[in-house]
């Protein structure tokens, strides 16, 4: 089982992660953000990941350092998870439509973290999340889990619509990047 946990502790937030990438879907526990955690709750879900995720910190000051540190232990955990990566696909893609969105997501367990984001929102929250928060989440991840993630907004409106095809393509092409294929190193220098 390919399966880590791991916990941080900041000024600003506690944050634990359990992960499964063998899992069956499932999503347990909360940020504290009720729109955030439906996308955790969707990501888990389309990857076929287990997550669960203890979480404090103070709200008062906004949902940034949450989202951000949260972002910061799944990169960890999924790096972890992921081991001498032997075996995994290690590419994933996904257009995702949901009604009038449409998102292309892509992404490489590269070794290499890389972030391309061109997605604007039509609006600047979600009910009380602030949709600028959807960027730094995955900067955060790309950097600690070291994979190189691309994120295009072909087009749409409903700014809700958008974050959640996000979340959704991202966890459908993370979902096939960690499937196995085999034993050995995907990569023709013998080494992610």
């Amino acid at each position: 089982m390919r399966i880590c946990e791991i916990k941080r502790s900041t000024k600003e937030t506690k944050i634990e992660i359990k992960l499964n990438l063998d899992g069956v879907g499932e999503f347990k526990g909360s940020s504290g953000i009720g729109f955030f955690d439906h996308m955790l709750n969707i990501l888990a879900f389309y990857a076929n990941f287990n997550i669960k995720l203890f979480c404090t910190g103070d709200l008062n000051t906004g949902a940034h350092h949450i989202i951000e540190d949260i972002g910061i232990v799944f990169g960890q955990v999924l790096k972890n998870s992921l081991g001498d990566k032997k075996g995994i696909v290690r590419f994933g893609g996904c257009f995702l439509p949901m009604d009038e969105a449409l998102v292309n997501v892509n992404l490489d367990i590269s070794g290499r973290g890389y972030l391309v984001f061109n997605v604007n929102f039509s609006t600047e929250r979600v009910g009380d999340f602030e949709t600028q928060l959807v960027e730094e989440f995955f900067r955060a991840i790309v950097v600690n889990a070291a994979i190189t993630l691309h994120v295009n907004l072909e087009y749409g409106k409903n700014t809700h619509h958008i974050v959640e095809a996000v979340f959704k393509g991202f966890g459908s092409a993370l979902g096939q990047a960690v499937g196995k294929v085999g034993s050995r190193i995907n990569s023709s220098k013998g080494a992610i």
